[in-house]
């Protein structure tokens, strides 16, 4: 017992960084359509955060999307699977290797139908969003529209409509809120899905593995 216990610790894990939530969900099934699943992950009921696959040495953990980055850069994570939005958001030195094209939707520009003559006519206004450096990047070095940012935690939809901003900066999937606020999109910034993410130096030194899951993963995808 005491060997395998030694041989359990020496053993070189690579390690995978999943948001939290549905991205987990549609990266779990990916993983195990590849080959490479992990026993327990999507049980809803478990409150453990890392999960082992023995056989292939790969160790999976769970963790909110704007820390994932974080954690691929540091290399406390090799490599992580984040929504496009906050890799743009966090602007972390690391490595996108793979669209996984699930978790598609946009970042854009909405509000009430009157606020389209502000953005076209580059008035001063107030911009309420989650994503202050997406934001920011747009409307000063796209757009070249000097504007107020304001950041919000919660629901974005609301600050137009109680006169805290003119626009505002979110991602749109269906479009059905911004619908039932009487709210439309303007202009579309960008288009979004989960990506994968490498760290830099475990690109270097653990190579050969990860070409050989990038590989198994893009042949799930078909």
């Amino acid at each position: 017992m005491q060997s395998q216990d030694i041989r359990h610790q020496d053993k070189h894990w690579l390690s995978i960084a999943l948001a939290k939530g549905r991205l987990a969900d549609l990266a779990v099934d990916l993983f195990s359509r590849a080959g490479a699943g992990c026993d327990g992950i999507t049980d809803g009921d478990t409150r453990r955060l890392v999960f082992d696959n023995d056989g292939l040495g790969l160790r999976f953990f769970l963790a909110k999307a704007p820390d994932v980055p974080t954690y691929v850069e540091y290399g406390a994570a090799d490599l992580g699977i984040v929504g496009k939005d906050t890799l743009l958001e966090e602007g972390r030195t690391l490595f996108e290797v793979m669209d996984l094209g699930f978790g598609a939707c946009r970042m854009c520009v909405c509000g009430p139908a009157q606020a389209k003559e502000m953005l076209a006519d580059r008035s001063l206004i107030r911009v309420a969003t989650k994503y202050p450096n997406i934001a920011k990047d747009y409307f000063f070095n796209k757009k070249f529209q000097m504007v107020e940012i304001i950041k919000l935690n919660g629901s974005v939809e609301l600050a137009p409509l109680v006169g805290l901003s003119e626009v505002i900066v979110d991602i749109v999937e269906s479009g059905s809120t911004l619908r039932e606020n009487g709210l439309e999109v303007l202009e579309e910034i960008c288009g979004l899905s989960a990506r994968l993410v490498v760290n830099r130096v475990s690109m270097k030194r653990e190579q050969a593995r990860i070409r050989k899951l990038l590989d198994d993963l893009r042949g799930a995808l078909g």
